[in-house]
């Protein structure tokens, strides 16, 4: 399955600073709105641990300030 169109979350509302994502190639290729031309891919699966990751709060110390 491939979607080209970029896709953000919905929590990011009208915001342009927001990491978005797609498929593409059978790969998942992640990108930051505002520096759209840096893009990482991974596989489905490594994507969907993180995301199970990010689920269960374990990187939630990563989004508060020290």
């Amino acid at each position: 399955m491939t979607s080209p169109a970029w896709q953000k979350s919905s929590f990011s509302e009208a915001s342009s600073n927001c990491v978005e994502v797609r498929t593409r190639e059978g790969l998942v290729e992640l990108r930051e709105s505002d520096d759209a031309h840096v893009i990482v891919c991974t596989t489905s699966l490594k994507f969907a641990t993180f995301l199970q990751g990010a689920k269960a709060g374990e990187f939630d110390h990563l989004t508060t300030n020290p």
